[in-house]
């Protein structure tokens, strides 16, 4: 027993401290991703890095509306959002990362406060009927879906944190005003309330409605399963807010006294294998160069050139938009 015990202390003092500490090391993790997406990711961290990580699922705004109430005394080490506007909104609760994490980082989706790492790219698009929907019936911009043509046609997802995100990004580009406006016009037009970007591609295919607003990445998914799945996506005129271009990413809980572990966590999520999954398995843009494209989505050039200049450090007034929400009955 004691040549068993010398023996294990000797194997752990050869061991970097790094890897000793990380076997006994937990971490928290707030997440507004999906565990079907990164789920994976994270059991492919804990199996390299020793870390145990313990999740919380949630919604991106819920779960930084609890961040916040929480405060100093949330158990998160890390919040994973699923937009910029969220981790905008929160970022006062982060520590600063080394200006490093970001350094390879495609300038495009870089946080240049280094107060939190982009983890992937997305684009919002229109899905629609294949089967009910003709190029002529396609809107330029997201504007036109108020139009009586698309009454009780069109389908979104008010209390879905990317299209609070896009309609924060409305209010940056166009003006409150405006995208109250724009929110009335739809309800008005009989828009049908979901409860994500799934339920509005299924609710297509089944008849419910013919268009939907959604990230680029979910009807990859379906067809994936089925080639003949009666949905495709399109993107609005050149510019138009409907195309914004968004990221999801992590920070550090400033709070928090795991953050070496928890730098660890970002770093692997900026690294080639978890970025190429991201891009592969979930169909996302990667925000690092150098991997292998994804051949279902759009070459990123012509991405770019399509989407609205919105700067995503500027769409972090999710408790406004929140309120705007509520205020025309959509919360």
């Amino acid at each position: 027993m004691k040549r068993f015990l010398a023996g294990c202390i000797a194997l752990a003092m050869s061991l970097p401290v790094t890897a000793v500490m990380a076997q006994a090391q937990e971490l928290t993790v707030y997440s507004g991703r999906g565990e079907a997406l990164v789920g994976p990711i994270i059991a492919q961290f804990e199996r390299e890095s020793g870390v145990k990580v313990n999740v919380r699922y949630g919604g991106t705004s819920e779960l930084a509306t609890l961040l916040t109430e929480e405060g100093a005394q949330s158990p998160a080490d890390v919040f994973w959002a699923q937009d910029g506007g969220a981790l905008g909104a929160v970022a006062p609760l982060f520590a600063d990362l080394p200006a490093e994490v970001n350094e390879g980082v495609s300038a495009e989706f870089r946080n240049v406060n280094n107060k939190w790492a982009p983890t992937s790219g997305r684009s919002r698009t229109l899905v629609y009927s294949t089967e009910r929907v003709q190029e002529a019936d396609l809107p330029a911009s997201i504007a036109d879906l108020t139009n009586e043509k698309y009454k009780g046609r069109v389908a979104w997802a008010p209390t879905n944190g990317s299209f609070q995100a896009f309609v924060t990004a409305f209010r940056v580009a166009h003006g409150d005003d405006a995208a109250r406006q724009w929110l009335e016009g739809m309800i008005a037009n009989d828009a049908k309330a979901y409860r994500n970007n799934g339920s509005q591609i299924e609710a297509i295919a089944n008849g419910e409605v013919d268009f939907g607003l959604v990230n680029n990445y979910y009807l990859g998914r379906y067809l994936a399963r089925d080639d003949k799945f009666p949905v495709a996506q399109t993107h609005f005129g050149a510019g138009d807010i409907g195309n914004l271009l968004n990221v999801a990413g992590a920070g550090i809980v400033a709070a928090s006294d795991n953050q070496e572990v928890a730098r660890q966590f970002i770093d692997y999520l900026l690294s080639p294998k978890a970025q190429q999954y991201i891009t592969t398995q979930g169909n996302e843009y990667p925000v690092i160069p150098g991997l292998i494209a994804n051949p279902t989505l759009e070459p990123f050039e012509e991405l770019q050139a399509l989407s609205p200049k919105v700067d995503i450090d500027a769409i972090s007034d999710l408790e406004g938009t929140l309120e705007l929400l509520r205020q025309v009955g959509l919360l």
